[in-house]
């Protein structure tokens, strides 16, 4: 999903750039700052930006612009929130782009595909789930993280081919055949990633969750 400069329209490219140095002042501008008063977390932060640096840099592609790797961008949004996790995520591709592993005049393609899509789907589902069903571990590790990360994938997949095939760069019938498909495997990889990383968290760091609450959905008393 990591997109060449040369593969999809200039004025697309440059639409997608001016919408992500919108979405990028509000994340900067509304994000909870406050939490990193707390070392740890901002250690965790940083090291979940090296971590998801190195796991973009493995991805597996058959032809410009169609590969895969792992996202991580329902972990972040369950971790720190929306806004920090488009951070961070801006912080990972910056770091890819930097070694050419896409292009920088894609950046804004790629930042809206590879981590705002998914962030914000990802925190609409916990926001949805956190009203609607009951407040429960089971639901929280399934539903807002093992379900959510493989949907989130999957929706990026639909996206890019989206993209894809309008902008001309492949046909449908190709993306179809030999693209889409591919992203179930990636979706089911993505669940298990954000699902056990979640369950660990739960049981041994919950405060690196700051969508999670013991009292909530463990219902531990004081």
């Amino acid at each position: 999903m990591n997109f060449p400069d040369f593969l999809l329209p200039t004025n697309l490219l440059w639409a997608a750039n001016g919408l992500c140095f919108m979405l990028l002042f509000y994340c900067v501008k509304t994000a909870p700052w406050t939490t990193f008063k707390n070392q740890d977390l901002l250690n965790v932060f940083l090291g979940m930006c090296v971590a998801l640096m190195l796991l973009w840099s493995i991805k597996a592609g058959i032809k410009p612009g169609l590969n895969f790797h792992l996202l991580g961008a329902t972990l972040l949004s369950l971790m720190f929130g929306p806004q920090l996790a488009i951070v961070a995520l801006t912080i990972v591709l910056a770091g890819i782009t930097l070694f050419g592993m896409a292009g920088w005049q894609s950046f804004g393609i790629n930042l809206l595909l590879m981590a705002a899509l998914p962030a914000l789907f990802s925190y609409a589902i916990f926001h949805w789930a956190d009203r609607k069903l009951p407040n429960h571990l089971f639901i929280y590790i399934f539903i807002d993280s093992f379900a959510c990360a493989a949907i989130a994938m999957a929706l990026c997949g639909l996206a890019a081919c989206y993209l894809l095939a309008e902008s001309g760069a492949y046909s449908s019938e190709y993306l179809k055949h030999y693209y889409l498909p591919y992203f179930i495997l990636m979706g089911w990889s993505e669940a298990i990633l954000s699902g056990m990383a979640v369950t660990l968290m739960t049981a041994f760091k919950p405060h690196w969750l700051a969508t999670f609450n013991d009292k909530r959905y463990l219902k531990v008393k004081n």
